[in-house]
């Protein structure tokens, strides 16, 4: 299966090479189904590429402009994510089988293993993506949705057709 945002690189005929990365409307719409928000209005990323004998060393910036719900209220949000990248691409070994247990260090967490000679850029991008969604963000009137939600008289139907009301 291709990942929804792939950039195949031939590692080959990489060595301080910048990159840019922009993701089209189609790749958009399949990687907010796969994070479960609402959309991503923009995401793209420059990432410089070094080698490092058999590894491959990536460094950039990520930036992207999602809507994604409120945790509590439900009321799309917009959330700019501007982050900094730091990939290290080495080569599969065959210590690290699935049924092993693994530890990491911390300077490993960022690594990404590859087999072959090509390294799929995108879907290193798309991941940070995932990683900088905040998956209990709330808005404004979450707390007004607390509070309505909490309260015993009023059962959740009433609640959200409030909320509604309150958002029109």
């Amino acid at each position: 299966m291709t990942p929804e945002f792939s950039r195949p690189f031939d590692i080959r005929q990489l060595d301080h090479r910048a990159v840019q990365l922009v993701a089209d409307e189609a790749e958009r719409a399949a990687l907010s189904k796969r994070f479960g928000i609402v959309r991503i209005d923009r995401l793209e990323a420059e990432v410089v590429l070094e080698r490092a004998g058999e590894a491959l060393n990536g460094t950039g910036t990520l930036s992207a402009d999602i809507v994604q719900s409120c945790a509590v209220s439900a009321e799309d949000l917009p959330v700019q994510i501007r982050e900094p990248l730091a990939f290290r691409f080495v080569p599969e070994t065959d210590a690290h089988r699935p049924d092993e247990e693994v530890e990491l260090d911390a300077d490993e967490l960022d690594e990404i293993e590859f087999s072959g000679t090509t390294v799929d850029l995108g879907e290193a991008v798309a991941q940070s993506v995932a990683l900088a969604i905040d998956p209990f963000l709330t808005g404004p009137d979450a707390e007004a949705a607390r509070k309505l939600l909490n309260d015993e008289s009023t059962s959740p139907f009433a609640a959200l057709a409030a909320l509604k009301k309150d958002l029109n």
